[in-house]
């Protein structure tokens, strides 16, 4: 017991300092300087005065008194069983009429004179309603009503004597709070300390204040509290319906220091965003008026509509500043909350007329109708509570009290809360049930549109013109207005239109330039607006209708800065002129004087440029800029040319490294180990180095120029006859070379492609530092390039490239245009300029010629340039910031910064066939080989005629054949028989086409023989005796004629040397000098040692 009274003290006396603390202050525009009552008068104390008594002096009436002491009656209760008696007073444990227990309801209502019967009446009237409704509730229950009415500003003791004394000490099982107080002051801060407090101890509380949205809104979510009034949330969106219906994009929330001020910005913003599907706001300012001059932060704002949240007497000071900052008339619109009508009837004469505002009723036969919506929700609950198995046993009897004999808190209260809160009450014909929503505010709400306008005696009255239904998907309906300035037609809701005179200098695709229509002298949607490019001289004479027709005065210019502008204009709503600057330059300052579009805006000339002007900081310290719309930088475009293949192409897959691996490491060393395993094999030359025919290796066809051959034909895959090594070691090398020929031709074929293709040359410079260019004379063959004059980038040149700046200014051209078309022409091979436009242009070259290359210079960005210090460049600015925002100005690069250079239309191209430059190197290799295969031939030449005779007379054991085998056979002739007889003795015809050569061969020898019978014949006739037959080893074979003429060999194993048939064919042919037939022996003499 001691615990539970120590507990709930400390309780109460927290949570009176803290309210304490929060309801001393006032939160109001002004201070409130009205004294009221005492509120509920809780206690003893002194004096006779009843119930419904007033107060003497110049207070007001101090209420019902409750309380023990000897004040009279404390309080009221109504009772189901006698609907018709006397007010009477009954304690918890007293039986009732029927003997049923007691349901007890707290109600507290506001003060009223004489109204206790008016109250009592609702009840009852509410109780019999319900008893129809649910007979079984009421057969186990009977339901009592205690009415407590209280003044407007009671003290947190008063609150909390009340609480204990007057709903406790009845164990009340609910709260029913109905206020239609208004002051948003105290009254407000007394309410949250009432509804916080029976939250904390548990206590459901079925609530209709006028104030509720000054409530806290985390305090009041945190509480155990149900909202039958319309919610801070459904005023702010019936004002934004307002607005979406007059088409009101853009608008201001200005609120004083009212209680829950956060609460409404915040509810707005939400709100703002749940509809940002169908409708798009925007929220210019959130203006926290604590003085008079924080409204001047609306002056410089586009706001022409503005929200307001404070209340009556506030409103009066800030409509009155605001008329004083010229922020209200017709071009004005103030819509306001409910907080700031309050009393419809009357209004101060300081609010403008066409003020529009959100009103439900506050009244008092009002507030005495929801006493009934009130009781129903509660006896609703009560019904699905009891009904529930789940609660069965469960009592809704609080058992709390401050003395200490009861718990600090009603657990059962949180359950209760939850059928209270899923209730569904029918309400009146054509409105839906009365729901709540999760945080207990009232699902479906109802709130009239009020306007501001004159009445019979010019007295302001509010007037009400629709209503707004939140369960509506259309539920805005609105009659005649008054508005603003007694106006019949509503404000267009954005600035007043102005005029500006607005310059530029072609350039695309920001501005592009196109003649008008010849014929009316407009431009069609495609060619964007009307602007003049005439000065202002040539237009002076000129009948304007005849000037929109000729395209000296007037042209058509359309991009992306046009765009933009119309984006601009319909957003700010601003009319405007377009023309070109009259010198045709961007603005370079030249000895101290601007010239170009800078020079317009510093003498004034014009209200504002637009075009891809670059930003610097000597244009910054005599104009100002706007945001930038897009980077830029200084860029360098070249183009790209056809170039020959290299002739070194059929070498480029591999580079030198691999190349030498190959050639001189794999090819030699395969070489010489195949030869050398073939040398060293007992199957092969089983290291013999005779050709004698007893030799093993004197029929053996292998060397090691034959070793080459055979790898060179294994490397390239030929198709040509080799001889093949006879040992198994030799064969198993060949094998592995030929594994690796097969693996480097499949890479050198698959690389191969890439390099036998035109290549595409263009200088590759790293950026305008380039050494290339910033030194141009460093380079042979000088580099030309150029840019465009008094331009950024010339000017920025001249500023940290002086000897570049003067190179150049001699290929300079006056267009971007041109400078492309002389680098795609090749007159210059470089032009430098803004880099997003070359980039524009390099999209539009349909070759694809152009290409941009190195890093970007000097990076900056694009801006609008204003003349210093104008009043529209903080509009433009947040518009632009807006347009970035929301992605306008990323869709309108995509847009125009595209063109016709696709890679995939350049694939087209490959099939086309193949030029002779294309293969050229193929055709240099040729010529190489021929050029080779000479030099070749002329030490052919030699090798016979000078270096063969000593290699005969040296290479008596036959090396040279291990060498060449060719070579050594021609050293001598005992070679050249041994090789005839080789393939006489071993060749073996296999297909009939080889035995036709044979037998024509063999035809041959024969008619030799008998040609060699008739020259014996011949000789003989002229007296010279044929030469005697020569003598052979072998006497079986048949002497021939050619033997017979030579004379006797010199070995017994070969018949006679080349170089002695030669000599004995010689000395015939010296022998018979002279005659007619001498000629024919010697021609056919010199035919023989031919052949030999």
């Amino acid at each position: 017991m001691c615990d539970a009274r120590v507990k709930m003290s400390s309780v109460v006396f927290f949570v009176m300092l803290l309210v304490a603390a929060a309801v001393s202050g006032g939160p109001a525009w002004k201070d409130q300087s009205v004294q009221r009552g005492g509120g509920i008068k809780l206690g003893g104390g002194g004096g006779d005065q009843t119930a419904g008594s007033s107060s003497s002096g110049t207070q007001r009436g101090s209420g019902l008194r409750l309380g023990v002491g000897t004040r009279g009656s404390t309080r009221t209760t109504t009772t189901t069983a006698a609907p018709d008696d006397e007010e009477q007073i009954q304690t918890p444990s007293a039986p009732t009429a029927y003997g049923l227990p007691r349901l007890h309801v707290g109600m507290v209502v506001p003060y009223k004179s004489f109204g206790t019967r008016e109250y009592t009446k609702a009840v009852t009237s509410a109780k019999y309603a319900l008893q129809r409704k649910f007979p079984m509730l009421f057969k186990k229950y009977d339901l009592h009503v205690h009415i407590v009415m209280k003044e407007m500003t009671p003290s947190p003791t008063a609150i909390l004597k009340s609480l204990c004394q007057e709903f406790l000490s009845f164990n009340v099982s609910a709260i029913l709070y109905l206020m239609n107080y208004e002051q948003y002051g105290r009254s407000t801060a007394s309410a949250q300390y009432f509804l916080q407090l029976a939250g904390y101890l548990g206590i459901p509380v079925i609530a209709w204040n006028a104030d509720n949205s000054g409530l806290e809104r985390r305090a009041s979510q945190s509480s155990l509290q149900l909202q039958l009034a319309p919610s801070l949330e459904h005023q702010t969106a019936a004002m934004l319906s307002i607005l979406e219906r007059y088409k009101w994009h853009q608008f201001s929330v200005v609120t004083s220091l009212i209680a829950g001020h956060d609460d409404f910005i915040q509810a707005v913003r939400e709100r703002v965003s749940a509809m940002q599907d169908r409708f798009k706001f925007t929220i210019l300012n959130a203006v926290l008026v604590a003085k008079n001059g924080d409204l001047a932060a609306l002056v410089d704002s586009e706001a022409r509509v503005m929200l307001l949240y404070c209340t009556r007497e506030e409103a009066i000071d800030i409509l009155t500043a605001a008329r004083d900052f010229k922020l209200t008339g017709e071009n004005y619109v103030w819509v306001v909350t409910q907080s700031v009508i309050e009393n419809p009837l009357q209004a101060p004469n300081q609010f403008p007329i066409g003020m529009l505002g959100v009103h439900f009723d506050t009244s008092s036969s009002s507030l005495v109708n929801e006493i009934t919506t009130a009781i129903k929700v509660y006896a609703y609950g009560v019904e699905d509570y009891t009904n529930d198995p789940k609660n069965h046993g469960r009592s809704l009897n609080t058992q709390l009290s401050c003395e200490g004999a009861g718990a600090a808190r009603w657990d059962t209260g949180d359950r209760f809360y939850k059928y209270l809160r899923n209730v569904s009450v029918e309400a009146d014909t054509g409105k839906p049930n009365v729901e709540f929503t999760q945080d207990g505010v009232l699902r479906a709400s109802e709130l009239k549109i009020m306007n501001l306008r004159p009445g019979v005696s010019k007295q302001l009255v509010w007037e009400e013109i629709g209503a707004w239904k939140s369960w509506q998907r259309e539920g805005l309906d609105i009659k005649d207005i008054v508005w603003p300035g007694n106006s019949h037609t509503p404000p267009q809701g954005v600035p007043e239109k102005f005029h500006l005179k607005i310059t530029f200098l072609e350039e695309p695709p920001y501005i592009n330039l196109a003649p008008p229509d010849p014929v009316t002298g407009k431009c069609t949607m495609d060619r964007g607006v009307l602007c003049r490019v005439a000065t202002d001289k040539e237009i002076k004479e000129v009948d304007m209708s005849q000037a929109h027709r000729n395209e000296s005065f007037y042209q058509c210019c359309s991009g992306f800065c046009i765009d933009l502008l119309e984006k601009f204009s319909e957003e700010l709503g601003f009319t405007y002129e377009l023309v070109r600057v009259e010198d045709g330059r961007w603005g370079t300052n030249t000895n101290g004087k601007w010239n170009g579009l800078i020079a317009d805006l510093v003498n004034r000339k014009t209200d504002m440029v637009m075009t891809s002007l670059m930003i610097n900081s000597e244009r910054e310290a005599v104009v100002d800029f706007s945001v930038p719309f897009m980077e830029t930088g200084i860029a360098i475009v070249v183009a790209k040319r056809t170039g020959i293949i290299s002739p070194t192409a059929f070498l480029e897959p591999f580079d030198a490294a691999s190349w030498m691996l190959v050639g001189i490491v794999a090819i030699q060393a395969a070489t010489f180990m195949i030869f050398l395993f073939e040398w060293l094999s007992p199957s092969g030359f089983d290291m013999k180095l005779s050709l004698n025919q007893n030799t093993p290796s004197a029929s053996h066809r292998f060397s090691l120029f034959r070793t080459y051959w055979l790898v060179w034909a294994v490397l390239f895959q030929a198709a040509v006859h080799v001889d093949s090594p006879r040992g198994f070691t030799a064969r198993f090398m060949t094998n592995v070379w030929a594994m690796f020929a097969v693996v480097f031709l499949a890479i050198y074929t698959a690389n191969l492609a890439a390099f036998m293709i035109t290549r595409e040359e263009y200088f590759e410079f790293s950026g305008v530092d380039d050494s290339r260019l910033s030194r141009p004379f460093s380079h042979k063959p000088l580099i030309k390039f150029g840019t465009i004059p008094w331009s950024h980038t010339d000017s920025t040149i001249s500023k940290y490239f002086k000897e570049m700046h003067n190179y150049m200014s001699k290929y300079n051209k006056t267009t971007v245009v041109k400078g492309v078309d002389a680098v795609l022409t090749g007159e210059m091979d470089a032009f430098i300029y803004d880099g997003t436009v070359l980039d524009y242009l390099t999209a539009q070259d349909e070759d694809c010629r152009l290409l941009t290359v190195g890093s970007w210079y000097a990076m900056t960005g694009y801006g609008l340039a204003f003349p210093r210090n104008s009043k529209y460049i903080k509009m433009f600015n947040k518009k632009m910031l807006d347009f970035r925002e929301n992605g306008d100005l990323e869709r309108l690069r995509r847009y125009w910064m595209t063109g016709t250079c696709k890679p995939g239309a350049r694939e087209v191209k490959t099939s086309d066939p193949l030029a002779l430059e294309q293969f050229l190197s193929a055709f240099l290799l040729l010529m190489a080989g021929i050029l080779l295969a000479a030099l070749l031939l002329l030490l052919e030449q030699l090798y016979f005629k000078y270096v063969r005779k000593h290699l005969a007379k040296t290479d008596r054991g036959g090396c040279c054949a291990l060498i060449s085998l060719s070579m050594g056979k021609s050293l001598t002739f005992r070679g050249a028989v041994f090789e005839a007889q080789d393939i006489l003795r071993n060749h073996r015809c296999r297909d009939p086409i080889c035995d036709t050569h044979l037998w024509k061969v063999k035809r041959e020898l024969d008619i030799s023989q008998m040609r060699c019978k008739q020259l014996e014949k011949e000789l003989e006739s002229h007296g010279l005796k044929p030469p005697p037959a020569c003598k052979r080893q072998r006497p079986p074979r048949r002497p021939t004629c050619l033997t017979a003429c030579l004379g006797p060999p010199h070995s017994p194993d070969v018949i006679v040397s080349g170089e002695q048939a030669r000599a004995r064919l010689r000395g015939l042919a010296s022998d018979n000098v002279g005659s007619t037939d001498d000629l024919k022996q010697r021609t056919e003499i010199a035919e023989m040692e031919t052949v030999l």
